[in-house]
């Protein structure tokens, strides 16, 4: 019965395909008569260029018009702005604000900010000790994992006690410090586990060869092995460095340094410093920094502060108008940010270090679902997540969701981390605005996969330009309330 039926199937996809070959004979045949007759044809099948059948893509025009649109729109916005509320770019201002002198005495920020060497020698003496085997295996990772839980927990402890000693600038400069070192010595931590392991794992007829061997002459033993093989094949490759070699101040001090967040006991290396791909980026951060910090100041804060009346009044109206007011400055200056930040600083750091990994950012611009966009703007913190939070949830035995939400859980405590932490309102905007990244994940897919990958793109670039606003001015809103709520009714009165 089987046989029949394919036999069936394949005679019907013989027919078909005999059909469509005499159709286009037929086709072709009739053209040629139909350009044999003195009427001069000039139409054949053709499709409108607008048409997904027309296989036509080369709109690069429409793409200089929607730009050349996009900049006069702005630069209306911009001179409406100036005729508003005059030049509001104050460099002193500037000098004011990043340096703290508005802060309280000893300068909190930087206390915190030396302070943080203290986890960071605790962590490293932790790691020597157990791979000489002074420390065990199970108290050295309960002592790595208190001392990585307190170096989050500190900023969130002292920034909330001794708020008013901390200017905005100096709080979220120390916040995000501590959320990078959170990163770096988690994977610092895990990947030194990883080589004990794999150390420990070594067969049992290499340990029966002594009866007390400690790990490290086991390491020594296996560090001669390789210098030997490597005096084989080539002499000009730098051999390298095995654990427990790597657990030196030297080592650890240019992972905190390198623009990466996932450690390596070797990492890819430049072997020049290119001077002219130096400079540009040098130029790039100092223009790009003034540039970021004049628009904020002069184009961001008066939409923000003009939102504060219609959010409090639930004027639905005139909310929606100030946030699409706002959507176009704030989007503008993280397109900027975003520029300063993942090519010209991370690049700039990586030419210095001669760090070879410039992965720091996928084509974002591109993702047709949101799933895409988070893994591709940002790698060094994507990386980490797949690294060391999804693929060691998997290997546990959860499911790739639960691993997902875990990730997800994560960014999202980050997220809110970075934004309450400094401004000393403890709102969980932030955090719910990426947990709704995931079922704002399935809508991108469903129009990308019922609609098209345009629809899905759509999505992400309306989430991106209409959620970030949004943040901005729930937080002003809230932090305004929070700190000045009797001060605008004492006004009002």
């Amino acid at each position: 019965m089987t046989s029949d039926t394919e036999d069936f199937g394949n005679d019907k996809i013989r027919r078909r395909t005999r059909s469509v070959t005499r159709a286009e004979e037929i086709s072709t045949k009739q053209q040629k008569q139909r350009r044999s007759q003195p009427d001069k044809p000039c139409h054949r099948p053709r499709d409108s260029l607008f048409s997904w059948s027309s296989g036509f893509h080369n709109f690069t025009g429409l793409v200089n018009w929607g730009f050349l649109l996009l900049t006069m729109s702005g630069f209306r916005l911009l001179l409406e702005n100036l005729l508003k509320y005059g030049i509001r770019v104050d460099p002193f201002q500037w000098f004011v604000v990043l340096t703290g002198r508005d802060e309280g005495a000893g300068v909190p920020s930087i206390i915190l900010l030396l302070y943080s060497i203290v986890p960071i020698l605790i962590c490293l003496l932790i790691e020597r000790g157990m791979s000489l085997n002074i420390i065990r295996e199970g108290a050295g990772m309960f002592v790595h994992i208190i001392n990585i839980m307190v170096l989050v927990l500190i900023p969130m402890v002292i920034i909330h006690v001794n708020g008013d000693s901390f200017s905005l600038i100096g709080a979220m400069t120390v916040c995000f410090h501590y959320s990078i070192l959170f990163m770096k010595l988690w994977s610092y931590v895990q990947v030194n586990m990883w080589c004990r392991n794999q150390l420990n794992d070594i067969p049992n007829k290499s340990r029966s060869r002594s009866q007390s061997i400690t790990v490290a002459e086991l390491q020594e033993e296996r560090n001669g092995a390789y210098l030997a093989s490597f005096h084989k094949t080539d002499r000009d490759i730098t051999p390298l460095v095995q654990y427990p070699d790597n657990l030196t101040v030297k080592d650890l001090l240019y992972f905190l340094c390198a623009p990466t967040l996932c450690y390596e006991l070797n990492f890819p290396r430049t072997d020049r410093i290119r001077k002219r791909f130096l400079l540009k980026r040098i130029l790039e951060v100092l223009i790009g920094f003034n540039v970021v910090l004049g628009l904020f100041q002069q184009w961001m804060i008066p939409s923000v502060r003009n939102s504060l009346i219609p959010f409090s009044n639930m004027d639905v109206a005139k909310a929606t108008e100030r946030l699409l007011k706002l959507a176009i400055p704030n989007h503008f200056v993280w397109l900027c940010f975003f520029y300063l930040t993942f090519h010209s600083f991370l690049n700039l750091v990586g030419e210095l270090l001669h760090f070879a990994d410039r992965n720091f950012y996928c084509d974002w611009w591109n993702a047709n679902n949101i799933d895409t966009f988070w893994r591709t703007w940002n790698m060094p913190v994507h990386r980490w997540c797949v690294r060391h939070v999804y693929i060691p949830v998997v290997d546990l035995g959860y499911s790739r969701t639960a691993a997902s939400l875990i990730v997800f859980f994560i960014s999202a405590f980050f997220h809110e981390y970075l934004v309450s932490v400094p401004l000393k309102t403890f709102k969980i905007w932030a955090f719910m605005g990426m947990m709704g990244q995931i079922p704002l994940s399935y809508l991108s897919k469903f129009m990308e996969k019922e609609y098209g990958p345009r629809w899905g793109n759509l999505v992400v670039w309306a989430s991106i330009i209409l959620g970030q606003p949004l943040a901005v001015m729930m937080y002003y809103h809230d932090y305004v309330i929070t700190n000045f709520n009797e001060a605008i009714k004492n006004a009002s009165i």
